[in-house]
């Protein structure tokens, strides 16, 4: 009887050698079939040494197939074969529809950390525009399968209503927690610095969220903190940066004359649509180099912001702009304690033009600027209320005024810019917008060096005084207490 099933019992015994080749070929579907039959065999058959051996050879190669199966999951695959894996998986039947989803996710996550830590992180902009994008087009495609393979709108797969609604939950959740690892890498680039390109970035970030919408993930909303606290932290660093070389330009600051020849070519160079522009710079700043580098420096910081200026910025931008000028008025008066009694006539001169380029050229500038970048209109807000977008032009010319001219003249000016081009390249005396009473000046800035200078002989006589002190305690206690006074 034996030699008559040679045949069906050499079949048999091949069966753990079948199972391991079709395994290793991915010929899952034999592999599978296989399986089911030395399942029915344990049934019937479990008590033979023989079976036991074979249903424990194939149990093996199945676990190899778990193992393959899982890591193709791990791989970029498409929807028709991820359709198959997990049929395979079903067909296993090892993991429950629970178990199986959270599979599913942990190996496509796994695939897609893959992908996002292989983008080079030496760029900044070029880290989070590659993390935008493969973040968008393969999260898309994950959710695209785990909908089409795992229906949630489907009661008849699960056992009752809790597990249907725990399977949904955990999908919401591995997606807030996909955006929030987004959200958090975008945080970051945007501190390590993506220059004058953040509009760029969010036109990325919206469109990325635009096509979340589509999925019930839109987190657009999210996007305005982030982007705000970008561009308000660089525009202060900026700020700083500017005060800070204003404060070492004075430092070594000469007050010498600008030739009227400069100003002069400058001024043929340029477009005279710019010349008559509410935007452009007031040429007098020219024969100051540290206000004309200042300007330089912040007119630079506001070109970036204007960019991607968040509305919601504009008072802390303001407020930023208003310490910064208050660290060159600052040291503008610092400057002018430490020199007023070495300057000569010509030099004191050129410092009240100095202060009054200062208060009224440069801040008001400024001040307009800053109601361009961030007009009332746009803020929607009423005239009244635009002092959060308007600097305190008082508080920071107010310090100026004890070293500016008595009679300083207010220009004619038309009311959308306060610069004729033909005054400036006429004659020298209108290239400065106000009017300088020589006399004046010399009597506001004497009154300052001699209370200086009676400050100065005050503490001389004051040292004196105790250096007598001293010396006539030392003589009338000496018998008594020996005193040892300094030399």
């Amino acid at each position: 009887m034996i030699l008559g099933r040679h045949t069906q019992l050499l079949e048999v015994l091949e069966i753990p050698q079948l199972m391991d080749t079709c395994v290793r070929n991915g010929y899952y579907e034999e592999a599978l079939e296989l399986s089911t039959f030395v399942k029915r065999l344990e049934k019937r058959f479990a008590s033979i040494t023989v079976i036991k051996n074979i249903i424990t050879a194939v149990y093996n190669s199945s676990q190899l197939m778990l193992v393959q199966l899982l890591q193709q999951l791990r791989t970029n695959i498409q929807l028709p074969q991820c359709l198959r894996i997990i049929g395979y998986l079903r067909r296993l039947d090892v993991f429950s529809e629970t178990e199986l989803r959270m599979k599913f996710l942990q190996a496509r996550d796994t695939w897609l950390s893959s992908v996002l830590s292989a983008i080079p992180h030496d760029d900044p902009y070029h880290h989070i525009s590659k993390t935008i994008e493969a973040s968008r087009v393969h999260l898309f495609d994950i959710i695209t399968q785990y909908r089409a393979i795992f229906s949630d709108d489907d009661p008849s797969l699960f056992g009752d209503d809790d597990d249907s609604s725990s399977n949904s939950g955990l999908f919401h959740a591995w997606i807030v927690q996909k955006i929030s690892a987004f959200l958090s890498t975008l945080r970051d680039d945007l501190k390590r610095g993506v220059g004058n390109r953040s509009d760029s970035l969010l036109g990325q970030c919206m469109y990325f969220g635009l096509s979340f919408s589509r999925v019930g993930a839109d987190f657009r909303g999210l996007l305005a903190p982030l982007f705000q606290e970008a561009a308000l932290s660089s525009f202060s660093f900026a700020m700083d940066a500017a005060a800070q070389s204003f404060k070492a330009t004075m430092n070594g600051y000469q007050l010498v004359s600008v030739p009227p020849t400069l100003t002069s070519t400058i001024l043929a160079s340029t477009p005279s649509k710019m010349h008559t522009s509410n935007e452009t710079p007031p040429v007098v700043l020219l024969e100051h180099p540290p206000l004309a580098t200042f300007t330089n420096a912040v007119l630079a910081a506001l070109n970036d912001l204007r960019l991607c200026a968040p509305l919601g910025i504009a008072h802390s931008v303001t407020k930023c702009l208003q310490n910064s000028l208050g660290i060159v008025v600052a040291e503008t008066t610092s400057f002018y304690r430490t020199e007023c009694t070495t300057l000569n006539h010509e030099e004191k001169e050129l410092f009240h033009k100095f202060c009054v380029v200062l208060a009224k050229e440069l801040v008001p500038y400024l001040n307009k600027c800053v109601q361009i970048l961030f007009s009332s209109k746009s803020m929607g807000i009423t005239k009244s209320a635009s002092s959060i977008i308007s600097l305190d032009i008082d508080k920071l010319t107010n310090p100026l005024l004890p070293m500016m001219p008595v009679n300083v003249v207010e220009p004619t000016v038309d009311t959308e810019h306060h610069h004729n081009v033909d005054a400036l390249t006429d004659s020298n005396t209108e290239n400065n917008p106000v009017s300088i009473t020589q006399s004046d000046s010399d009597d506001r800035l004497a009154g300052i060096e001699e209370n200086a200078a009676i400050e100065s002989e005050n503490n001389e006589s004051s040292s004196q005084d105790e250096r007598q002190s001293t010396d006539d305690i030392s003589s009338s206690e000496h018998s008594e207490i020996p005193i040892n006074v300094p030399s």
